[in-house]
């Protein structure tokens, strides 16, 4: 239950884990197979977060 008053706290990380998670149920369903862990790692965008670093 969200506090009175309107303010809510958000976890950043735990929202962006949330949307990769969604991203990844949708790449899953839409396959006819298994997902390849690199169409995993696609989906997770485990490239970019490596070019990042």
């Amino acid at each position: 239950m969200a506090p009175a008053g309107g303010t809510a706290v958000q976890d950043h990380v735990a929202l962006a884990e949330i949307e990769l998670c969604g991203e990844l149920i949708i790449a899953a369903s839409a396959a006819e197979d298994r997902l390849s862990l690199e169409s995993i790692d696609e989906v997770l965008r485990v490239a970019e977060e490596r070019e990042s670093r």
